[in-house]
């Protein structure tokens, strides 16, 4: 039965009513668009670096930019660096310093802690404190992305301790410093190595995760070593 609408032009609707009517369809529509841009940022870690969040950039001043934090960059190997690492469970990358590899591999488990439960994902790097920049930059992309997102996936507390970002959903991140034995205090769904030819024991470290992750990206800059004769063995 079709619901008979209370006002017409002998009963006109009020203006607090016409003001109600237009409250509602406005937080109708606002909320639409909240569920559009967590679906899309869902379904694409790189589309929410590079629409839903920015990265900082420490030379902006020298760039001429007008604030540190900016879009992510769109390098043209990031799609098929991003395709790879969602369709394998293992990925090596060769990297030159300037390539963002490394903030790249940070935003895409950053994604996958946030929206994934209770999963959790180390970041190794030689010392603990480069290995803590990396958390850092996971943090800095959690907190420029959209607040509509932030409030979608809230972290565990305001207050986060040094080198782990940890999300009310049970997730987390950790930084961790190079060496073998590492890994095993922890369970860790993802593990990221960040320059692991200068990690002497990454072999070690890599060989305790490949039972227990189900998502491991190692990249380096050329140096010899352990990543080199792998990267060279697989190819």
């Amino acid at each position: 039965m079709k619901r008979k609408n209370k006002w017409s032009s002998s009963n006109p609707a009020s203006q607090s009513d016409r003001d109600a009517i237009g409250r509602r369809h406005q937080q109708r529509q606002a909320a639409s668009q909240a569920k559009a841009r967590i679906g899309e940022m869902l379904a694409d870690p790189l589309v929410w670096l590079q629409k839903y969040t920015k990265t900082k950039d420490s030379h902006w001043r020298e760039a001429g930019a007008d604030s540190p934090y900016r879009p992510f960059p769109d390098k043209p190997y990031f799609r098929p660096t991003v395709d790879m690492f969602l369709e394998e469970p293992i990925l090596f990358i060769e990297k030159s310093r300037d390539m963002m590899v490394s903030w790249l591999g940070v935003g895409l488990f950053t994604h996958a802690a946030m929206t994934n439960p209770g999963i959790e994902v180390l970041f190794q790097s030689q010392k603990e404190e480069k290995a803590f920049e990396l958390v850092e930059y996971a943090k800095t992309l959690y907190h420029q992305q959209d607040e509509v997102l932030r409030k979608a996936f809230p972290l565990k507390s305001r207050i986060q301790a040094q080198g782990s970002l940890e999300f009310a959903n049970g997730s987390r991140i950790i930084g961790i410093p190079g060496g073998g034995d590492q890994i095993r205090s922890y369970h860790p769904w993802g593990l990221f190595q960040d320059e692991a030819a200068f990690m002497p024991e990454a072999g070690d470290a890599y060989d305790n995760a490949v039972p227990v992750c189900k998502k491991i990206l190692v990249v380096s800059s050329a140096g010899p070593g352990w990543f080199a004769d792998f990267v060279s063995t697989a190819t």
